[in-house]
C-alpha cells in the first residue's frame, strides 16, 4: 500500500488527481467550519442536540449538523434523491427506457437526481430548523441570534434554508468533481471525510471518561471487523468462460479460455447508506412533530421516536433487514444475467458445460444471487454488530448511536480505502503497460 501511494505520486498525472482530491477535501472541511446566517453559537455549543437523528444525519455530514455549518445536510437529500431515482427506473417504463441508452441515459438518470436533491435539501432543512426552534424554545441565551419565530413568514428563516439547500448542493458538487478529476467515487470521499474528521473528538470525549476495558474489547471488534472486511472485498466468484474457434473471411481465430470475476459483495457500502437514509426518513419526520400542540400528532410521533430507537430491537431488525434488501436491490441494478449472457453469446462465448442463452442467464442468476446472500448477510452483520454489542449492559456506558454509527463508519471507510487503492494500482499498472508498449 505505501509503496503504491509513493508510485503514485511519483507519476505526475496521478499525483494531480491525488492532491486535486486533497484540494477538495480541504475546501469542504473549511465550508464545515461557515455557519449559516442567524445562529447563536455558544448557544448551540451548550445546547442538547445529541439525539438519534442528529447522530444519523452526522453519518453523512461528519458532525456539521450539529453546528449548523452551511454543508450540515450533507449528502442525505442527494442520497434519498437517488434512492428515489433507482425505484422509479423499476416502475416508470420511460426512466427503465432511459437507463437502457448506455452513458447518455445514465447521465440523464443523473441531472434527475440532482433536480430532486434541491426540493428534498430545502424540506430536510426547514424540518431541522423547525425542530431546533421548538425543542430549544426558552433556552437563553436563544439558538438564534433573533427573536421572531421560525416560520415561513420571516426572511431570516428562508435565508437559512436556502444557506442549508445551496451547501447541499455544493457538496454534490464537489463529490461529482472528485469522481470526474479526481480518484475514486466523489460522493463516498465526502462521506469518508466527514467521518474521519469526526475522529479527534472522539478521542477527546473518550480521554475525558476513559474506560481502557471497553477500549480493547472495541479494538479488537473493529481490528477484526477490518481484516473480515478486506477479506469480503476482494472476494469473488471465477466463472469459467471458453471461446470456441471464430472464422472471419479467410481466417481462424483461436479460441480461448477466461473468467468471469463475480465479487462476492458487488453493491460495497451502498446498501448500508441506502438503509440509514430510509431508516432516517421516519425519524426525522417524528421528531419534528414531537412538540405539535396537537395532541394525536404528539403521541404519534413521540411513538415512533420510541419504537425506533436506536438500541431497541425493532431499529435493529429494521437496519439489518433493509442492509439486506438493498444489498440484493443494488447488486441487480449493476449485474444484469439477462445482458451479460446475451453478451456472451454474441461474442461467441460459453460457460463450459451449459448452454448459451436462457440456461446461461439463469445459471449466472443462481450464482450472483448466492454470492448476493453471503455478501449482503456480510454487511448487515458488519452494520449491526457494534449496536447489539453496545447494548449488553457491560458496555452501558457507551453512546448507543456513536457505536452504532461507529460499525457502519468502519466499513465506509475500509470501502473507501481499498477501492481507492484498487483504483490507484490500475491507474499505475495502465501507465507501466502503455511505456512498455512505447
Amino acid at each position: 500500500m505505501l509503496e503504491s501511494m509513493l508510485n503514485a505520486f511519483r507519476a505526475p498525472d496521478i499525483r494531480r488527481r491525488l492532491l486535486f482530491v486533497a484540494l477538495i477535501l480541504i475546501v469542504y472541511r473549511a465550508l464545515a467550519h461557515v455557519l449559516i446566517p442567524g445562529i447563536n453559537p455558544a448557544s448551540l455549543n451548550a445546547a442538547n442536540t445529541d439525539n438519534s437523528v442528529f447522530g444519523l444525519l452526522s453519518l453523512f455530514s461528519g458532525g456539521d449538523v450539529r453546528r449548523m455549518s452551511i454543508v450540515g445536510l450533507g449528502l442525505n437529500p442527494y442520497i434519498n434523491a437517488t434512492i428515489i431515482m433507482q425505484i422509479l427506473q423499476t416502475t416508470i417504463p420511460s426512466l427503465k427506457a432511459l437507463a437502457s441508452e448506455g452513458e447518455y441515459g445514465r447521465n440523464k438518470i443523473t441531472s434527475y437526481s440532482r433536480w430532486l436533491s434541491v426540493p428534498l435539501a430545502a424540506l430536510q432543512a426547514y424540518g431541522i430548523l423547525a425542530f431546533l426552534q421548538a425543542d430549544l424554545a426558552g433556552q437563553s441565551p436563544s439558538i438564534v441570534a433573533y427573536n421572531t419565530p421560525f416560520s415561513f413568514e420571516t426572511y431570516q428563516s428562508w435565508t437559512q434554508i436556502i444557506a442549508l439547500t445551496t451547501g447541499s448542493i455544493v457538496l454534490m458538487w464537489l463529490g461529482e468533481l472528485i469522481t470526474e478529476k479526481g480518484i475514486g467515487n466523489g460522493i463516498s470521499f465526502i462521506i469518508f471525510a466527514g467521518i474521519v474528521s469526526r475522529v479527534p473528538s472522539t478521542i477527546e470525549g473518550f480521554l475525558s471518561n476513559p474506560d481502557w476495558l471497553e477500549l480493547v474489547v472495541f479494538g479488537m471488534v473493529g481490528i477484526m471487523i477490518i481484516f473480515v472486511i478486506i477479506f469480503v472485498q476482494e472476494g469473488q466468484r471465477r466463472i469459467p468462460i471458453q471461446y470456441a474457434n471464430r472464422v472471419r473471411g479467410h481466417r481462424i481465430y483461436q479460441g480461448g479460455s477466461t473468467f468471469l470475476p463475480l465479487r462476492v459483495n458487488m453493491s460495497g457500502v451502498i446498501p448500508i447508506i441506502f438503509a440509514i437514509s430510509i431508516l432516517l426518513f421516519p425519524l426525522q419526520i417524528a421528531t419534528y412533530f414531537k412538540s405539535s400542540s396537537v395532541g394525536v400528532v404528539s403521541q404519534i410521533s413521540t411513538g415512533i421516536l420510541y419504537w425506533l430507537d436506536t438500541r431497541g430491537l425493532l431499529y435493529l431488525s429494521l437496519y439489518f433487514l433493509l442492509t439486506l434488501a438493498f444489498g440484493f436491490f443494488y447488486t441487480f441494478i449493476v449485474f444484469k444475467p439477462d445482458e451479460t449472457a446475451n453478451n456472451l453469446r454474441k461474442s461467441g462465448g460459453f460457460i463450459p458445460g451449459i448452454r448459451p442463452g436462457q440456461p446461461t442467464e439463469d445459471y449466472l442468476r443462481r450464482v450472483a444471487f448466492r454470492i448476493t446472500l453471503a455478501g449482503a448477510t456480510f454487511i448487515a452483520i458488519v452494520a449491526v454488530l457494534p449496536m447489539v454489542l453496545a447494548a449488553l449492559p457491560m458496555f452501558s456506558n457507551l453512546n448507543a448511536v456513536g457505536v452504532g454509527l461507529g460499525g457502519t463508519s468502519i466499513l465506509i471507510v475500509v470501502s473507501v480505502v481499498v477501492e481507492t487503492m484498487k483504483q490507484l494500482e490500475a491507474q499505475l499498472m495502465m501507465r507501466s503497460y502503455e511505456g512498455f508498449i512505447r
